[in-house]
């Protein structure tokens, strides 16, 4: 179990230390608050490491966070096939995805992408990754001329190099992003939201 738990779901707990910053990144213009918005996420609830039993993913709350905070609106990044709501189950198709570069089918995409200036993008680490479901979203979206607000959740392992995979993926540009507990978002929801204010502050919104 610890070592399932310190790579899947919640995060990847020792298995990447946060990298520099993404090349655009610091060069990015913070985020103009006349900007149109969108909060782009994949979560999955069922069983998850630290929380036990969701009825709500960990990012959907930070997503649903940060939509309410911004007025943004909200897209779910929902793969045709769901991940196994078991633990051990889901560590073992996430794996077998990665190892694979799989692209899962996704159910749907944003309507009028051409709309929004800023996409928060929110996902759980995996394997020190993202989903792979998140890669098909990206990969068949065009994110020229946006900007990209990463946030994820995770249990130890914090963003790791997922804004970089992200930028190679879209060619957009890439904000620092917000690495949080899933833990926290579940259990300490006025902690999460605070730090999600000092998150929002420094990219430009609160």
């Amino acid at each position: 179990l610890i070592a399932l738990a310190a790579v899947f779901v919640a995060g990847c707990g020792g298995a990447a230390e946060k990298t520099d910053a993404p090349a655009q990144a610091q060069a990015a213009p913070a985020v103009d608050k006349n900007s149109k918005i969108l909060v782009a996420y994949y979560s999955r609830a069922g069983d998850n490491f630290e929380v036990g039993v969701i009825d709500k993913g960990n990012t959907a709350i930070v997503a649903e966070m940060i939509a309410e905070k911004t007025g943004a609106n909200l897209f779910e990044i929902k793969p045709v096939k769901s991940y196994p709501a078991e633990y051990r189950e889901g560590t073992d198709v996430a794996k077998q995805e990665k190892n694979e570069h799989a692209r899962p089918e996704v159910a749907a995409l944003v309507d009028n992408l051409d709309q929004y200036d800023v996409i928060f993008l929110g996902y759980p680490i995996w394997w020190s990754d993202l989903p792979m479901a998140v890669y098909t979203f990206l990969e068949r979206e065009n994110f020229s001329g946006k900007v990209i607000a990463p946030f994820c959740t995770h249990e130890g392992s914090g963003i790791g190099s997922t804004e970089q995979y992200i930028e190679k993926a879209t060619q957009a540009k890439v904000l620092n992003g917000l690495e949080m507990r899933g833990s926290m978002a579940q259990n300490s929801p006025q902690e999460a939201k605070e730090e999600l204010a000092k998150w929002l502050d420094a990219i430009g919104l609160k």
